[in-house]
């Protein structure tokens, strides 16, 4: 009996909206472990969201906003099944970063969040639609470790003020510290005591029980202390009113979009490739540890639907949060239905305990966000390991962290990306081409400084160009052969060039080689190259140096190329 292939309509739908196809055969006996991972994540992050909100410059509740609808709609149209979407302290810091540049606050600061939330979510589709995942490679793990621990200082820094009860402005992270420090002689001693005793909570819980959810706790005991010691009435600052029910969707104002295109236009591509790097990675990690596949395309489509419903419902751009994904996955999730679960909670944390927050104070509220920046954004393992590995990819994190302090989120962000694009140009125009010797005893040649002892033979030298002969890294090639060349005793009578590591060669490339043929021949020497792959050969043989020098000087290996020069005696290809 045959079986009716769904017709094209609804193979569609399920490719784009992968839960129509999945939910109805959704596994019941999955159902406890999706449950109970869908609790343990929203007692983890609505604490937290309401921190993160703070971190942006907008409304407590409007974490919560962007935490529910991130959740259900990421839920919808994910591959992943322990991923879960929410804001997170990195993206908080760069909404917030554009909100101290455009110097907004209250409500048009909502609505400019909102609108980074659209904007970003619009590039995930795009992003999607164009295949261009490659894109978030602009941002080189050295420079996002520096970047993140930039911001999270940026952030923790300004949130001193709220556990000593005074007053700090600046533009700058170092003005801001300075104006803190000034501000210290009006310390609120009250507002310090609780402050410092947040502090030592939340640390505490991190130190001795780790797999306590320690915002939580923070939460509930701020909320006990305001009440039994009436903090309010000891001037102790409180959040202040936080609404319950939900939000109606709403367009944020084209007007105040208009007028701050250019910041709105960075925050989001800097949330993009933080984002997309973050959630691509993440999700083939934990698909890999449950053998089944993502596609990654697809979760560009789910951030993208998710930002698109947290900027809609006033909320904050959303991402993938490692910590929160991976409680979910210890809890027993197998299946989104755990996110759709953690989103329904957060819905009814809005409609029955929101106002509850009202009188959290603001000093627990700091303790709480110091902690999630830390530990959550600052990774000295990372920077340890680059200071021991690759002491230049280290300076270039240390560059990204001072930048973001001395200038900002938000150009930090600027910084960070030219930075980036710098190292990627620096290191492809300069190509490692190292002189080869052989070993002796052996037809193998190797890299002469690193084996100082290996036999080099008068009058010959053999170059190996380790990556792509294009536009970029020519004149590296014709330079390295001049100076070898220059140096030569006796002088040079062959040059073979190793084209091994040379897997792309463009027109440009072709050229200089022709060039290079040109050079050796005019001064004497005979140009040989050895283990040339098939596709830069064609592109040779297209420009005609093939027929130019001969197949004859065209060779599998080096030890070919050496044995036919030292039989020629040397001779050039025209003979000499």
């Amino acid at each position: 009996m045959s079986t009716r292939r769904p017709p094209q309509s609804a193979r569609s739908l399920r490719r784009l909206v992968p839960i129509v196809g999945w939910l109805p055969g959704y596994d019941r006996r999955l159902l406890a472990g999706d449950l109970a991972a869908g609790l343990a994540v929203t007692a983890m992050i609505v604490p937290k969201d309401l921190g993160y909100a703070a971190i942006a410059g907008v409304p407590v509740q409007n974490g919560l906003y962007a935490a529910a609808a991130g959740a259900i709609i990421y839920a919808l149209f994910c591959t992943s099944r322990q991923i879960s979407t929410g804001p997170s302290s990195s993206l908080a810091a760069v909404a917030g970063g554009a909100v101290l540049v455009t110097g907004i606050a209250g409500d048009e600061a909502a609505e400019l969040v909102a609108g980074i939330a659209l904007v970003t979510g619009a590039l995930f589709l795009l992003l999607a639609l164009l295949r261009m995942g490659w894109i978030a490679q602009f941002l080189s793990r050295a420079v996002v470790t520096g970047f993140l621990a930039g911001a999270a200082i940026d952030v923790a820094l300004g949130e001193l003020p709220k556990l000593t009860g005074t007053s700090a402005d600046g533009d700058t992270a170092w003005q801001e510290l300075g104006s803190w420090i000034g501000g210290l002689g009006d310390v609120h001693w009250t507002t310090l005591l609780v402050g410092l005793a947040a502090l030592a909570a939340i640390l505490g819980l991190r130190l001795f029980r780790p797999k306590a959810p320690g915002a939580l706790v923070l939460v509930v005991g701020g909320l006990l202390a305001a009440h039994l010691f009436d903090l309010g009435s000891h001037n102790v600052a409180l959040v202040g009113s936080v609404p319950s029910g939900l939000p109606a969707p709403q367009v944020p104002s084209l007007d105040l979009m208009a007028d701050n295109l250019s910041v709105i236009a960075i925050a989001s591509v800097a949330l993009l490739l933080i984002g997309f790097s973050q959630t691509a990675g993440d999700a083939r990690s934990f698909a890999a540890r449950h053998r089944y596949r993502i596609d990654v395309n697809q979760e560009s489509v789910a951030q993208g639907m998710a930002n698109l419903g947290a900027g809609f419902f006033h909320g904050m751009p959303v991402s993938t949060s490692l910590s929160a994904s991976s409680l979910n996955e210890a809890s027993g999730a197998r299946t989104p239905v755990a996110s759709l679960i953690t989103g329904a909670m957060v819905l009814a944390t809005l409609v029955f305990l929101a106002p509850l927050f009202s009188d959290l104070p603001q000093p627990v509220l700091a303790a709480i966000i110091i902690d999630a920046v830390v530990f959550g954004m600052i990774d000295l393992a990372e920077l340890r390991r680059l200071h021991r590995v690759t002491r230049f990819d280290f300076w270039i994190a240390a560059a990204a962290m001072l930048a973001v302090l001395s200038a900002g989120v938000l150009a930090g962000v600027v910084i960070g990306v030219a930075l980036s694009l710098g190292w990627l140009i620096y290191v492809a125009t300069r190509p490692a081409i190292p002189i080869l010797g052989r070993e002796p005893g052996t037809q193998v040649f190797r890299d002469l400084v690193q084996n100082p002892d290996d036999e080099t033979l008068p009058g010959l030298v053999v170059l190996r160009l380790d990556g792509g002969l294009f536009f970029a890294t020519t004149e590296a090639l014709e330079d390295r052969i001049r100076g070898v060349q220059d140096g030569a005793d006796p002088p040079l009578r062959t040059l073979v060039l190793d084209l091994e590591g040379v897997n792309f060669i463009d027109a440009q490339g072709a050229a200089k080689l022709t060039e290079i043929e040109e050079l050796t021949d005019a001064d004497g020497i005979s140009l040989r190259l050895a283990r040339v792959k098939p596709n830069v050969r064609t592109v040779l043989e297209a420009d005609g140096l093939i027929g130019r020098i001969g197949s004859g000087h065209i060779h599998g290996n080096v030890h070919r190329a050496v044995e036919a020069s030292s039989a020629d005696g040397g001779r050039s290809s025209d003979g000499r």
